[in-house]
């Protein structure tokens, strides 16, 4: 008996659970020789292709390649019903949420959330505060992390509304997954994700600025030194629209046009990838050169639409987390589908003592954080860790939160001793439009080190094929 939940055996030791079976039986047949030359065969590729990922602050410099698991995370179709409710009611209220904070902010006024919770949020936009955005949409893309505990116990972790990363990986990793064993898609009902490039394009034209009946949308990116271009790039050539710099834009006559060879030609909808300081010299950071001087203008004017809104950023932020069970029941007046991590915010005094008499069982996350940085996990840690967090937190408690260290369900890996269990989550991305909207399954990112429960790419993670199989 293990004391995580294993995605194909439930307690690690005992019976193949039904819905992996089938993929069981395939693997104990497979010569190990065979899985070791695919291996060879997907490292290979995704350099070829260029499928890789730069580590800001990684002294080599280098761009890396994520590693690639070909043992598949399998969720059977009831399961993922549930996730699917879940997601789109968590989304649905964070997008209520964020309009209703730069509108009447009924739920301050409820006193549901305290309103130096808004304010002193480095995301919140006060230029946002009324300005209707198309559809009342804001978190047109969202990245949820969700982690599994035991059978059917499934927690979200973050919810990632501002840029989030990680679809390209998803949709290459089905890719590589059919060109190494398309006899495994023979045998199984596997959810198909390749469409998402095309809902995604319907999504953003479906919240073009009103009146717009042919919009054109672009894909603006910070350029090829961002960590993630090679996903801007791809998710621009898969939808077939232009891959656009700050530089290859600009503001005329209240609406925004994109340099072309044949003259400039309008813009309706900017799937940014670039956070909102850069967005516009003009309204943030005076010194981004990566932005469009004079697009907040246009936008406020409600002729360009930006996905995702601007100050969005103040939904995502972990300190805003703990409340997404209250939105939840105040905007939809339902009872939340998916269960947060239970959450001590460090800025209230009790939490604080809590949080530093347990440092040691407890996982402790900046609010602004992100990537796996700025955290400590306490039962991995060493005394001088803990000392050393110890301070920052008293120095800043507003800072922190504290999480209990949940044992996330693990899945078979291909390591370098074999096969052997290893920590994972999941990332569905969903998509708010006219609807809300999501390919099956996600991102699987894995925590490829024995014991770790990080799993970002930056600390090393890799990731893995999801299937959500079809009834």
């Amino acid at each position: 008996m293990t004391d995580f939940f294993n995605e194909m055996t439930a307690d690690g030791a005992g019976a193949v659970r039904e819905h992996y079976r089938a993929f069981d039986d395939w693997l104990r047949h497979q010569p190990p020789e065979r899985i070791e030359r695919k291996r060879a065969e997907a490292d290979l590729t995704f350099r070829r292709v260029g499928i890789t990922f730069a580590v800001y602050g990684d002294g080599a410099g280098t761009e890396r390649l994520i590693p690639f698991d070909t043992i598949p995370r399998i969720i059977p179709a009831h399961e993922w019903a549930k996730l699917q409710a879940g997601l789109a009611q968590r989304i649905k209220a964070l997008n209520m949420f964020v309009h209703d904070i730069y509108h009447d902010q009924d739920i301050v006024r409820a006193g549901i959330i305290p309103a130096q919770q808004i304010y002193q949020n480095a995301q919140y936009r006060p230029e946002m505060q009324g300005i209707s955005v198309a559809s009342d949409i804001y978190a047109h893309i969202a990245g949820v992390d969700i982690v599994r505990a035991g059978e059917g116990e499934f927690y979200v972790l973050e919810d990632n509304l501002r840029v989030p990363s990680g679809v390209s990986y998803m949709l290459e990793d089905r890719k590589m997954m059919m060109r190494l064993f398309p006899e495994l898609f023979a045998r199984h009902r596997i959810a198909p994700v390749e469409h998402y490039p095309d809902m995604l394009l319907e999504n953003l034209r479906s919240v073009a600025p009103a009146g717009v009946l042919d919009p054109t949308v672009v894909v603006m990116t910070p350029g090829t030194y961002n960590s993630a271009y090679f996903e801007h790039a791809f998710l621009a050539q898969q939808m077939g629209v232009e891959l656009v710099e700050g530089k290859d834009l600009f503001v005329d006559a209240n609406a925004v046009y994109m340099r072309t060879i044949r003259g400039p030609r309008r813009v309706d909808v900017i799937y940014r990838r670039l956070d909102d300081d850069y967005l516009d010299p003009l309204a943030f950071r005076a010194d981004s050169t990566l932005g469009v001087p004079g697009l907040l203008s246009v936008y406020r004017a409600g002729r360009v639409t930006l996905a995702n809104a601007i100050g969005t950023g103040v939904a995502d932020d972990k300190s805003i987390y703990p409340y997404v069970p209250d939105m939840i029941r105040f905007y939809l007046s339902e009872e939340p589908l998916l269960h947060n991590v239970p959450t001590w915010q460090c800025r209230r005094p009790e939490d604080l003592a809590y949080t530093l008499d347990h440092l040691d069982r407890l996982v402790v996350k900046e609010v602004h954080g992100a990537g796996g940085y700025g955290m400590l996990i306490g039962p991995a840690a060493s005394k001088q860790e803990i000392d050393d967090f110890r301070r920052r937190l008293v120095a800043r408690p507003d800072g922190y939160i504290a999480q209990p260290t949940l044992a996330l369900s693990a899945c078979p890996t291909y390591v370098e001793s074999g096969i052997a269990p290893r920590h994972i989550d999941l990332r569905p991305f969903v998509l708010s439009g006219k609807t809300i909207s999501m390919v099956p399954g996600g991102l699987t990112r894995v925590a490829l080190r024995e014991g770790s429960l990080v799993v970002n790419s930056s600390q090393g993670g890799g990731t893995k094929d999801t299937w959500i199989l079809e009834e």
